[in-house]
């Protein structure tokens, strides 16, 4: 029997706002692709870097007022965004991977979804070359390379479809990370594979690796797809 296929919806480099509306749109497909067979493809993964430096937060982890204002004075959006996770920064440089699946036709639970995800950024380092690139369990979820987390994960899911994911840093700016405590975790840094490899890698770069892991994790065949429209 042929694997699944799950649409992959590269949007190149985006403001982040535009990839959470096309993320959306895809939650909205698959959710009205619910029905009696034959059923087209309704999963799908959203692929981006951001076009401008952005710091998010999930439910719980609000920045302050004056801290708010802080973070946009030093050039930076600010963005509420429905999943787990404490504030983290999305900027240029990284790569986000927006997986829209359904889990329930899966059979997967939530924490073995993200514990997959999380196996697709390690792979994907691994395949790179950052052989020491390694998931950590809660509170400390995401992918690290010694002391440096390299891949931050955090995702929501309503009706058994998921959305957001995860934030790898390829040749992102690192200094960003200096002005938050990443995802909440006090004495921890950020690192991106361009410092862990000694060379500078792109976004571009690691689009076939991250394919590559998805499809083996996930158990898929990827299609490139066009971005859905309202």
């Amino acid at each position: 029997m042929p694997a699944p296929a799950v649409r992959a919806v590269s949007l190149g480099l985006r403001p982040y706002e535009e990839a959470l509306r096309v993320q959306q749109r895809c939650v909205a497909a698959a959710r009205a692709a619910r029905g009696p067979p034959p059923r087209p493809p309704s999963e799908c993964v959203v692929l981006s870097e951001p076009a401008r430096p952005v710091y998010a937060w999930g439910l719980r982890g609000a920045p302050a007022e004056q801290e708010a204002e802080r973070l946009r004075a030093a050039g930076a959006g600010l963005a509420a965004v429905r999943r787990g996770g404490s504030v983290t920064f999305h900027g240029p440089g990284q790569l986000l991977a927006f997986p829209v699946l359904d889990l329930k036709a899966r059979g997967m639970p939530l924490r073995g979804f993200v514990e997959r995800l999380q196996d697709v950024a390690v792979r994907l380092c691994r395949r790179v070359g950052a052989m020491s690139a390694a998931g950590r369990p809660p509170p400390y979820t995401g992918v690290w390379v010694g002391d440096g987390k390299v891949c931050a994960v955090g995702v929501h899911c309503g009706n058994h479809i998921t959305s957001h994911g995860l934030a790898l840093n390829c040749c992102t700016d690192l200094s960003w990370f200096e002005h938050i405590v990443p995802c909440g975790l006090e004495g921890t840094t950020a690192t991106s594979l361009s410092r862990e490899l000694g060379r500078h890698v792109t976004v571009e770069d690691i689009l076939e690796p991250f394919l590559e892991s998805f499809q083996e994790v996930f158990d898929c065949t990827v299609v490139f797809s066009e971005e859905p429209r309202d």
